[in-house]
């Protein structure tokens, strides 16, 4: 499987379909369901805090997904743009009988 190219924030996500101004729920109101504080719902939304275990555990069990599944959309966003700006000089260690 390849890599997805520039993979959304989570809070993207749930700004499109949780979130939307078209029938959508608030972010005050989803804070509330969720047990969080708005603020802490409105930085993962404006994608200013990542998605932690616990809050990918309350999303997963209000929106009826796979527990991990908002916790990987973090990770897999992460790693793309640490991929984009790694620039260390980092050797392999050389293989020895122990590591082989």
């Amino acid at each position: 499987m390849s890599e997805m190219y520039n993979p959304p924030h989570p809070g993207e996500i749930l700004a499109d379909t949780v979130l939307r101004p078209d029938g959508g729920i608030s972010i005050t109101e989803f804070a509330k369901h969720l047990g969080v504080t708005r603020v802490a719902l409105s930085r993962v939304v404006n994608r200013r805090a990542a998605v932690s275990a616990d809050m990918d555990l309350r999303l997963s069990k209000a929106l009826g997904t796979t527990p991990g599944t908002w916790y990987k959309m973090q990770a897999d966003y992460d790693m793309w743009h640490a991929k984009r700006r790694f620039r260390a000089k980092v050797k392999p260690l050389p293989r020895t009988e122990a590591t082989a």
